[in-house]
């Protein structure tokens, strides 16, 4: 059944202290909420944008300190998710985190990134040990902060967790490294950067909306979570018959030179899983699969 999510990233410059980010994020969470999203994401530890390295690692706080109490309230009031970046200190143990924050307010879970920087490492800043997906309401959503986006073991962990949704909050823009992992994994990518040059990224790889400097920090869309993509190889007829059946109720839409297409179902009824089963469409990893062990058999010894 078709899942549609309004999703909403705010992007902006670091003020240079903890009271000079609130200030300026509290205005931008208010634009965030005008358009009644279901899904806010923040740049990565935004509290602390702008500061030095160790002025920056003392905005460390425990998990029921004031960014995270701060947001709560926010997210039970607006009725909406909220990620929350935060240094987080567990004892003595301080990690780079993203706190997903229910519409009732609660932690509905936490990922620490999983591969912090050399800087980061050295001040004292933990890794964490795997990749966090979390069910929500809309779908499954998985995260990566900054320097994550430079590692396979982080998106092959998500999408072995069954992402649909990865959320990507960061003081660097990862620009086409978005797309990539976007195209190779099929889920959505949405960035929240300490620049305003956050993005939303479809399961083809393509930019579907991006922020503008100076004119909207604050990205908001909705996109229908209820897709997949396949190959074209074995399926292209099978889907001119669905649309033939279906019409506006399911998009295909496909990119030729990269051989593939992203099927969305908008039915009240059926989903996009149903389609592919009803129409015995092969599946990307199926197909795959299927090439891998043909191979097998035949190789020479």
């Amino acid at each position: 059944m078709a899942r549609w999510v309004r999703l909403c990233s705010i992007n902006f410059h670091g003020q240079g202290s903890r009271e000079a980010n609130w200030h300026h994020v509290s205005q931008l969470l208010e634009q965030a909420l005008w358009d009644n999203p279901d899904l806010i994401l923040l740049p990565e530890t935004f509290t602390g944008l702008g500061m030095s390295e160790r002025d920056w690692f003392n905005t460390a706080e425990p998990p029921d300190g004031e960014t995270v109490t701060r947001l709560s309230e926010i997210a039970r009031q607006h009725r909406t998710h909220i990620a929350c970046p935060v240094l987080l200190k567990h004892r003595s143990t301080v990690y780079n985190a993203i706190v997903l924050l229910d519409r009732k307010g609660e932690i509905a879970g936490s990922y620490y990134k999983m591969f912090p920087t050399l800087g980061e490492l050295s001040l004292g800043v933990a890794p964490g040990a795997q990749a966090t997906v979390i069910e929500t309401d809309f779908g499954r959503v998985g995260f990566a902060i900054c320097f994550d986006l430079n590692f396979r073991e982080v998106a092959d962990d998500l999408h072995a967790k069954g992402a649909e949704l990865v959320c990507f909050s960061s003081m660097y823009p990862g620009g086409m490294q978005l797309q990539h992992w976007a195209l190779e994994h099929h889920w959505w990518m949405l960035s929240a950067i300490g620049s305003p040059q956050g993005m939303l990224v479809d399961p083809l790889g393509r930019v579907r909306k991006a922020a503008q400097p100076n004119y909207q920090p604050v990205l908001s869309a909705s996109v229908n979570l209820d897709c997949l993509v396949a190959h074209l190889d074995y399926n292209h007829d099978k889907l001119l018959q669905m649309k033939r059946d279906f019409g506006h109720e399911v998009e295909i839409d496909i990119v030729q030179p990269e051989a593939r297409f992203l099927l969305t179902c908008h039915r009240k009824d059926t989903s996009v899983h149903e389609l592919a089963q009803r129409y015995d469409l092969l599946l990307w990893d199926d197909y795959f699969r299927r090439a891998r062990h043909e191979r097998s058999t035949r190789l020479t010894r």
